[in-house]
């Protein structure tokens, strides 16, 4: 190997290194615009379903199903800002965890109240605070910080929903042409291996997707009606948050029961610890564990084994393994990616055994 042949392979791994820094680069810059083709992807996969509806059931033609969809996801939207925004701006200034001040005086009573509870059992309140080292949590200065971070990433959302409605009109009138251009883009040798990965990926993921919501609006009623049974302030949006959280699946469900009891504690802060604070905190607990097991046993078995046609273990471990890897956006996004590996390699391995082992359903 000559010094002038080194020198060309030296050159060329520089090449490639900067080519892939300068495509990085490119990447965060565009990071905005990847986002919003992605949940535009999410969106065309939730409104294939309804734009079938439109065409086989209404009998529209592609366009008018597809301006049909589009303003469904649209009146939808409306629906939610009509619902929600009024009730944040008129009850946002009452909402506890809007005023950390407010919270934390009101997380000390509620320790004084435990204190004199625990003390008129014979138990020593410094060593049980000690011990849980509580104090380690009343110092709520990062919540200001995670509402602008999450309002932020709701308003640039919201400025990019004409940008993801947009994109969506196109993913659903051209299906068809964007399958052409891709016919010409893959070899032939694998063209119905791919297609047909393609087509069976858009089929479960729709499901997935569409179960997905059915079961947070299922879980947020049942919240709902936990909370409006025991009488709790600003039970929609507290259903609201709690319900948005089981989208993380296991972790999701008890930071909601967490919070559910920590708003329902302040929520009743002015009343007496042992008679009030504490038999309202746990009925609330016992309701949310409730609807836990309502939802462990028949609404998540129903989307995700039938919808993506695994079986509840097996989307258990894979959700467990995603978490330990890549933590709760892991767990998030860890049946989607499991159900295209599975695909795939129903495609283009259907010989080996653990691949007919765990596709023998798809």
């Amino acid at each position: 190997m000559t010094s002038k042949t080194i020198a060309i392979g030296i050159l060329k791994a520089v090449g490639l290194l900067v080519a892939f820094a300068i495509l990085m680069y490119l990447l965060h810059q565009i990071q905005t615009i990847i986002i919003y083709l992605l949940v535009a992807l999410i969106t065309t996969l939730i409104g294939n379903p309804i734009l079938e509806f439109f065409k086989k059931r209404l009998k529209f033609n592609h366009l008018a199903a597809t301006v049909g969809t589009i303003s469904f996801f649209i009146l939808l939207l409306l629906g939610l800002i009509a619902l929600f925004i009024p009730l944040v701006l008129n009850q946002g200034q009452n909402l506890s965890i809007l005023n950390t001040v407010e919270i934390e005086k009101d997380i000390h009573n509620i320790m004084n109240q435990t204190a004199l509870f625990l003390e008129s059992h014979n138990i020593d309140s410094k060593i049980v605070f000690n011990q849980t080292k509580l104090s380690n949590f009343i110092d709520l200065n990062f919540i200001p910080n995670f509402l602008n971070a999450v309002l932020g990433f709701i308003s640039s959302i919201g400025l990019g929903l004409v940008a993801i409605l947009f994109i969506t009109f196109f993913f659903l009138k051209d299906r068809a042409l964007f399958v052409s251009g891709l016919k010409k883009l893959i070899p032939d040798s694998h063209e119905t291996q791919i297609l047909s990965s393609l087509d069976k990926i858009n089929n479960l993921l729709a499901r997935y997707f569409i179960g997905l919501l059915v079961q947070l609006l299922i879980v947020f009623i049942l919240y709902l009606i936990v909370l409006l049974i025991f009488d709790i302030d600003n039970a929609i949006i507290i259903a609201f948050l709690c319900a948005i959280l089981n989208i993380v699946p296991y972790l999701g469900p008890l930071i909601a029961s967490i919070l559910a009891a920590m708003l329902t504690m302040i929520s009743h802060v002015g009343g007496d610890f042992q008679t009030d604070i504490l038999p309202t905190t746990l009925y609330v607990l016992i309701g949310f564990w409730i609807v836990q097991i309502i939802d462990n046993n028949l609404s998540q078995p129903i989307i995700f084994s039938k919808s993506v046609s695994s079986h509840p273990l097996e989307i258990f471990l894979v959700i467990m393994i995603a978490g330990f890897l890549s933590g709760i956006v892991g767990m998030i996004v860890a049946v989607p990616i499991y159900t295209i590996i599975k695909v795939i390699a129903k495609e283009f391995f259907p010989n080996l055994i653990i691949v007919k082992l765990l596709t023998k359903n798809i």
